[in-house]
């Protein structure tokens, strides 16, 4: 039986920090800690909407988030200038091993999905401009059910969308709180350990499989005895 593998979208395949060159002319050198800010306000957005059950879309997180950062760096932004950093989110950089390691995953008995806080639109947009979007059998975005991950609810609804039958699913994620929810509910994970000096929450939970790229991932996978 084919497994499902669930590929988490925002900092896993997509490049996040991909925003720090169109916010260098306009924060200048604190470009990177800037993005890097964004980005856990984002998430901590998310998190607490969550578990509020206060639902926003994930583009009012980003949008309110950058609002909070400016702030935070004492930036002044016109909407034009906000509207166009928002943008960017719609058109990130996929990371350089994505595109070659699933044309490989691909060709495998595995089925493929795109899995995500962010909106359905956002995320056709995105993928499509990543040049990635045709790897996939599906885009499954918790827009449809109101809530972010790791809701449990959000790796429920996953093999709802997918309908994955009770086939073997794998979650891969560079975030570990993605990993930690999913493996919660009973998926196995991958976690996407791109940078060596992240590290793993300490919670006693271990992911099943640490990976550092894609092709690490196109090995477990091409392996006919992965665990």
């Amino acid at each position: 039986m084919a497994r499902f593998l669930a590929f988490d979208v925002y900092g896993t395949l997509i490049d996040t920090a991909g925003v720090t060159d169109g916010l260098r002319t306009l924060v200048g050198d604190n470009a990177p800690i800037f993005a890097k800010q964004w980005r856990e306000k984002q998430l901590e957005y998310s998190f607490r909407r969550a578990l509020m059950q206060d639902y926003v879309d994930f583009s009012v997180c980003t949008a309110q988030s950058l609002l909070y950062t400016c702030k935070r760096f004492n930036v002044a932004l016109s909407g034009a200038e906000q509207e166009r950093l928002l943008a960017f989110y719609r058109a990130l950089p996929a990371y350089p091993d994505v595109a070659p390691g699933l044309a490989l995953l691909a060709s495998l008995p595995v089925h493929l999905f795109a899995f995500s806080n962010g909106q359905p639109d956002d995320l056709e947009v995105l993928l499509q401009s990543a040049g990635i979007r045709h790897y996939f059998e599906g885009v499954v975005s918790l827009y449809d059910v109101r809530t972010y991950k790791p809701n449990p609810a959000a790796y429920a609804y996953f093999h709802r969308a997918a309908r994955t039958g009770g086939s073997e699913t794998w979650l891969i994620s560079s975030n570990p709180f993605d990993i930690i929810g999913a493996q919660a509910t009973g998926m196995r994970a991958v976690w996407l350990q791109r940078d060596p000096t992240a590290i793993f929450d300490p919670w006693d939970v271990e992911p099943t499989v640490t990976a550092t790229s894609l092709a690490d991932i196109v090995r477990l996978f091409g392996n006919p005895i992965a665990p």
